[in-house]
This record gives C-alpha cells, structure tokens and sequence, in this order.
C-alpha cells in the first residue's frame, strides 16, 4: 500500500512514517519545513518527501493518505485531497487500526515529561529483552530512531492530548486505548485549542474511560489537577507515585549531585542511580519503572536498566564543548518545564548558566505564559532571548522582573550569536531552549565559540 503523508515533518508523523516504512508501505510525505532529527530518520529511510503543500503531481495517486493535525482547511494538498475524493484517515487513527489494535499498549502522558518517561520506560523492557514497539516525541540515544514495530507483544506511545486531524477534534490519546496508562502531570497549555484546563482535564477523563479494569494507571499523586481529572470517574486501579507521604510509591532523598534518590513502597526500601539530573527526571524515572513493573518487569531489573540509559536527543543533550564552554540543547518551552531544566542543570553545573531561549511555541506565542516567563528563568545567571516575529506580546516587559541588566532580548540571530559568543567564558554552560530548529542555533554557535577560540590565540 503507498501511503502519502501530509505533516510528515512532525515528531509523531514522522514516526508514523517509519512505522509504515518497517511495515512493507511505500511511503511518502509533504511537509513545509522539516529539520533534525526527523529528517534525518526519514532520509536514512529513503522516503520521499516534498517540500511545500502545492497539489500532489497527477502520477502521484496514493492508496490512503494520512492527514497531519497540522493541516486545516485551505490547505492545497489538503483541498486536492477532498476534491478528488481520495481514502484518507489522521495518523493516530492510522496507527490504533494497523499497528496497536492486538498489543498491550503502554500510554505515556501529561504535559511534562512525555518523551523522557517514553524513552525509559521503551528502554526498560528493551533491557528486559520484551523488544517493544514504541512511537515517541523524541529519539532516545539507545535506540537511534523515534519509533519502531517491535517483535513483542508490547507498544510504548508517547500520548500527546493535542487535536488529532482537521475532521477530528480529539486528542490523539483517545485514540490509543492503552493497557497501561501514565499521568505524569497536568497543566495548562496549547492555548491555541484548549480553553481552558477543564477542557484538557475532559480529554483526560475521556482517555480514563478507554484503559480497561484489568489494567492499571500510574499516576503523579503530588499533582492534585491529576487528582482531580480522576475523580471525574476511574474504573481502573490506580497506583500513586510521587514525594507524597500518600503515595504508594515514593521518592525520597533525591540528590543531584551524586544522581541519586531513595525509592519506597510496597513495604521496600531501594537506592536507584539516576541517569538523568533533576527532581523532574527522578518522577519520570520511577513513573517508568512502575509501568515497566505492570507489563512484568521486575523492580530489580528495571533499577539496573537505568544505569544503561543514555538519555534523549535534545533533553540536556550536550551538543559540544569549546574552550570549556558546554553547550546543550533542550526541548523545553513552557516555563514549568524552563524552570526545572535550569534546576537540573544547576544541580550538576557549578559555574554559571547562560539561557537562550525562543518562546515560539502556540502557547507561549499568544502570551498564556508571559507573567511567569520571568519566574522561570531567574536561576540562570543570563537570558538570551529571541523575539519570534509572531509574538504578540512584550517580552521587554514579561521579562523586567529579572534583577540588573541579565536578559538581553532581539529579533537578529547574527546579533544572539555575537552577543552569547562575548559572554561565554571557560566554565560556563549555555543552555539553549526551544520546541524548534531555532535557525540552527547549536551548529552556529560552537562554530561562532570555535573561531573566538582561534582568534585569541
């Protein structure tokens, strides 16, 4: 079957690409921008992709095409599809039907933490030998790529509540009916279809209703928004983790600079080594064990899994080090999730932390997260920020909290560049944050460090 697929550039289209590519599909794809690592991954592939949504060439007739939440009417290729009448179905359809129908689906989902608890939790009954299937947001550095069939029994998906197609407005988990079902935690975000957080809060009761009594939710008992999307209705057992003395599962004594932390229930008492710095990683990583632990995996063995984790593209990803100037790269776009990155740097980093950050996502972009941007940043020693061109706000004024003169703000890259380039100084770490390619920053950047280099010698 040759399978078109329009957004094929998005973490989870792209997956559903390679899925279909492993599975014997022709496949093809449009999109209007596609950047690392998704291209990468579909390059290595060999599946062919146009770039812009102009009409499909007339020798191009797919057999379904598989339409991206991306996509909204007036879409050209999307219209062409419509007008000529052509199958076509949203990518978490797609994959609920071909892919996960007969298998133990292990959901992973909240705002934060998603990819993260995907990759460890993938990665645990990898380690276990069960060989999983697995879509996530992101691309582990064990496995190489962002999804897979598997020749298990066992599908990890990273559960986003984001829309699912132009014809279908709900979230993309609805479709998974997992077996499994983490809820890591719940916030407000992606502002641009969601209300408020009730609404998102009504998607997640929606998604409660589809895991069966047989199977189990694990769930952030510290976050009482979780807490309360339950009490809507739950009828499946529940198992809390958190710091919480009311948890079943607690982490205790977590310390950052030895990446360590105490984990307790069920009447045990174990140390685990973290492999991911932060109190926000300690979460996910218990979170995947206890989801692990449910498909059959002993505590045991997923403890020692984790001292075999080599954590995932674009989480604290260390890009490059220059003249003693670490340079990393983190996906990290709402300030809850700014904020804990820089703790988890802070706790590992003993010189100074250089923030860049470009607030581009939907969210951020109509101003949700203005009156706590400054809030989020304010462990960073400086703030490097990038004014999109789309920004409908002040970042001159969300910004003003910050003490004496540590946030610079421009809408010239070449001018970022420079003026990061004049700050770094041997010790530091520059973090850079965003949910895109932002202009391909990182590259620019230990070139721009490497030449100050040369120049001073």
């Amino acid at each position: 079957m040759h399978l078109d697929i329009l957004g094929i550039g998005g973490t989870f289209m792209g997956g559903v690409a390679l899925l279909a590519r492993e599975a014997g599909h022709t496949v093809s794809g449009v999109d209007a921008a596609i950047y690392p690592p998704m291209s990468s991954l579909l390059a290595e592939q060999g599946i062919a992709i146009r770039q812009g949504y102009a009409p499909r060439p007339p020798s191009l007739i797919p057999d379904c095409v598989v339409v991206g939440n991306a996509l909204s009417r007036g879409n050209p290729a999307l219209e062409q599809v419509l007008d000529q009448r052509l199958r076509y179905t949203s990518g978490p359809q797609w994959l609920a039907e071909e892919v996960m129908r007969e298998r133990w689906v292990l959901a992973v989902t909240g705002t934060h933490g998603k990819t993260t608890t995907s990759s460890l939790l993938t990665w645990i009954l990898e380690y276990a030998g069960l060989s999983p299937g697995f879509l996530i947001g992101g691309v582990p550095s064990n496995f190489g790529c962002s999804a897979r069939l598997g020749r298990g029994d066992l599908f990890v998906i990273e559960g986003d509540e984001y829309d699912t197609a132009f014809f279908d407005k709900r979230s993309k988990f609805i479709h998974f009916r997992p077996h499994t079902l983490v809820i890591n935690n719940l916030e407000f975000d992606h502002a641009d279809i969601f209300p408020d957080l009730a609404a998102i809060q009504r998607q997640f009761h929606h998604l409660i209703r589809t895991v069966p009594s047989t199977g189990l939710i694990v769930a952030n008992g510290d976050d009482q928004t979780v807490t309360d999307t339950l009490a809507l209705g739950c009828w499946t057992p529940v198992i809390r983790f958190g710091t919480g003395a009311g948890n079943d599962w607690r982490l205790e004594a977590i310390d950052g600079a030895s990446a360590s932390a105490a984990l307790t229930g069920k009447g045990q008492n174990r140390a685990i080594t973290l492999p991911l710095p932060g109190e926000h990683n300690a979460r996910n990583v218990l979170a995947a064990l206890l989801a692990a632990r449910h498909a059959g995996v002993a505590l045991e063995q997923g403890i020692e899994a984790l001292r075999h984790f080599r954590g995932v593209r674009r989480r604290l990803e260390l890009r490059g080090i220059v003249k003693g100037i670490q340079l990393y790269d983190d996906f990290a776009h709402h300030p809850t999730a700014i904020a804990a990155t820089i703790a988890a740097l802070r706790g590992r980093h003993q010189g100074r932390i250089l923030a860049v950050l470009e607030p581009r996502s939907n969210t951020m972009r109509l101003g949700v997260h203005r009156d706590t941007l400054a809030a989020s940043l304010h462990q960073a020693d400086q703030v490097f920020v990038y004014r999109p061109c789309t920004l409908e706000w002040s970042l001159e004024d969300a910004l003003a909290p910050l003490p004496g003169e540590r946030a610079l703000i421009t809408e010239d890259m070449d001018c970022l560049i420079d003026r990061i380039t004049a700050a770094a100084q041997t010790g530091d770490a520059v973090l850079v944050m965003s949910n895109g390619a932002f202009e391909n920053i990182h590259e620019r950047l230990l070139i721009a460090l490497h030449n100050q280099q040369r120049r001073n010698r």
